[in-house]
Formats: C-alpha cells, sequence, structure tokens
C-alpha cells in the first residue's frame, strides 16, 4: 500500500456473471492485504459459501433492523433477494487510513456515489455480450426465468457503465485483478481525497 495516501473507497460493479466475485477471490488471493467488504444480504447460500467469509446471510427481519438503525452504507434488492454494505466494518476500516474494497450492483453503487462522493467506482465489464451470456448460463444454478431477468438487468448495467469512474474489461483474471489493485492504492487522474 501506498504510504501516506489517504484511505480510499473503492466500489466494483458490474453485471451478473461479469466476474466480481471471482475477480476479489483473485485480489484476495493475489494480495492479501486488500480488505474487502463482506456484504449482507437475505439471499440463500449457493453452496460452498460461508457466513461471514463470502457474505452474511440474514433473514428479512435483521435486514430490516439494519435499515432502521442506519447499519447499511447502501442495500438494493437484486433478483428478488436483498444485498447491503455493513457500515460499521467499512468505516473501522478506512479510519485506519487504509483502502477498502466494496463488491456491489449497480443500484447499490449509485447509492453509495450520493453518500460518499469522494468514492471511486470501477466498472467490471466482461469482453463481450457473448461472453456474457455464455458465463450465465454456465453457472446452472438457477431457473430459466431468472436467467433471463439477469441478462435484461445486466444489459441495463451495461448502459450505464458511463457513470463510473474507471472501466475495467474482464478478459483475463489475474490481469484485471491486478488492475483492480493498482486502482485501491493509486489515486486517479482528477480524484483528490479530500475534496
Amino acid at each position: 500500500m501506498v504510504v501516506g495516501t489517504p484511505a480510499r473507497l473503492t466500489v466494483l460493479s458490474g453485471p451478473s456473471g461479469v466476474g466480481k466475485g471471482t475477480v476479489v477471490a483473485e485480489v484476495r488471493r493475489r494480495h492479501p492485504d486488500v480488505w474487502v467488504s463482506v456484504s449482507v444480504t437475505t439471499r440463500r447460500p449457493r453452496p460452498g459459501e460461508q457466513d461471514g467469509v463470502h457474505y452474511h446471510f440474514v433473514d428479512d427481519a435483521e435486514f430490516d433492523r439494519l435499515i432502521a438503525h442506519d447499519g447499511l452504507l447502501e442495500w438494493a434488492e437484486y433478483a428478488g433477494n436483498r444485498y447491503g454494505t455493513p457500515v460499521g466494518p467499512l468505516h473501522e476500516r478506512l479510519a485506519t487510513g487504509a483502502p477498502a474494497l466494496l463488491e456491489i450492483e449497480l443500484q447499490g453503487a449509485r447509492q453509495v456515489r450520493k453518500r460518499a462522493p469522494e468514492a471511486q467506482l470501477v466498472f467490471l465489464a466482461p469482453p463481450s455480450w457473448a461472453a456474457l451470456v455464455s458465463r450465465l448460463a454456465g453457472r446452472g444454478s438457477e431457473p430459466t426465468a431468472v436467467q433471463e431477468r439477469r441478462l435484461a438487468l445486466a444489459q441495463a448495467e451495461l448502459d450505464a457503465s458511463g457513470e463510473f469512474d474507471v472501466v475495467v474489461v474482464n478478459d483475463d483474471v489475474a490481469r484485471a485483478a491486478d488492475e483492480l489493485v493498482g486502482l485501491l492504492t493509486v489515486p486517479s487522474p482528477g480524484l483528490v481525497p479530500g475534496e
């Protein structure tokens, strides 16, 4: 990490199936010093997911409690489930002067832009539309109707890429992870912390 650089909040977003989780896992593997916020969700765990590692899995009542007590920086409903960023751990991390990474959906990224305009928003894009369709179909964990909803949402999300500060193409996971880490640790042109 760059010594003396103010703490930076970086938000990674992109369409479903683009590989956000895969890139973040590669960031953690290659750069274990990078801190990644663990979101809360009302979604049921997928096979292999661990509570507190991949997500904090909560019920609707707990999610409602977090909203009511301003415990979330942002939250969004996506494909019938709610996701949010717990504000406490994020503030603790930024208070140490170290950068923080959020992996969230477009609705959440827009909320962060309003609540924390100094945050750097990074859009993870697929190498092509065909690659994204293939990735979503290859998951096999969701019914066709859910996949079709995700594709419609993905198209709308791709159209919103211009709202982001930086676009990173996920054509190679290791390269995309390294590019993301570089963005976390080096201020971007025109983005001056503290303004």
